[in-house]
């Protein structure tokens, strides 16, 4: 049987090429992963109109989210960090209620994903780091801080044409330049920029917990079906290795 351990579904913005791979080259032996593509319209990945496709996948989430419900995953994700950012705390509290009540699975965003890993791993103080534009930007540091944490800086990765052509090596130099003394860990917002392969890098250099809305997700889906395996890869939240005791192994 597919998905002997548990299964994921994960609802996905139709252009985003990125989940898919980053969650697959995550998941564990047995866990199998299950994708239904959101409703948007318009220049996906791009900064302009992303307000308006937020709104479009909410409108139409609750039809997405029936379909996926049909595979009977575990737990059903929503793999868009923006999204939230436009539901604000008490909307996205409302959606994931109304979705569990509905189907009676499990019901996860990507934010939300972030806001338990940062609580496990005791961070209080956040470097932020997004692909976006400005306001959307200040939508998710508002939204971080509404849960408590304090974003002590944040950066908007520069040049960016379309969310959905950039690249982990990038993503690794906006982590790089975002970071400050004072922060306890860096966030890096969004599941189109690929994340996941720069994050153990990224840890080791910096000396300290480095995750992403894919990490998080990942992580956060795989604690809803009870699967414990520690990855081999994608951060400590993943690997349970600390950054220090990664420096460690490796003098």
């Amino acid at each position: 049987m597919m998905g002997w351990r548990g299964r994921i579904g994960f609802l996905v913005p139709p252009g985003n090429p990125t989940v898919e791979p980053e969650m697959m080259d995550l998941s564990p032996e047995g866990v199998s992963l299950h994708f239904t593509r959101m409703v948007a319209h318009g220049t996906t990945g791009a900064h302009a109109g992303q307000e308006d496709r937020n709104r479009t996948q909410i409108e139409h989430l609750a039809d997405n989210a029936r379909l996926l419900a049909m595979v009977k995953p575990g737990v059903m994700v929503m793999a868009h960090t923006a999204t939230s950012y436009t539901l604000g705390m008490q909307g996205e509290a409302d959606l994931v209620q109304r979705m569990q009540d509905e189907h009676g699975i499990p019901f996860l965003t990507a934010f939300g994903s972030v806001v338990e890993a940062l609580r496990h791993l005791g961070i209080r103080r956040v470097a932020y780091g997004t692909p976006y534009d400005e306001a959307t930007t200040q939508k998710g540091k508002r939204h971080l801080e509404s849960f408590g944490f304090e974003v002590v800086a944040h950066r908007i990765l520069p040049g960016v044409t379309n969310i959905y052509d950039e690249t982990h090596q990038r993503a690794y130099q906006l982590a790089r330049s975002v970071d400050c003394a004072q922060a306890d860990a860096v966030f890096l917002s969004g599941v189109g920029m690929p994340t996941i392969d720069a994050l153990d890098m990224l840890e080791r250099d910096l000396g300290k917990p480095v995750l992403s809305s894919a990490s998080a997700m990942m992580w956060n889906a795989l604690r809803a079906i009870k699967v414990r395996d520690i990855a081999s890869h994608g951060g400590s939240l993943l690997t349970g290795v600390s950054p220090l005791e990664s420096q460690v192994s490796r003098t």
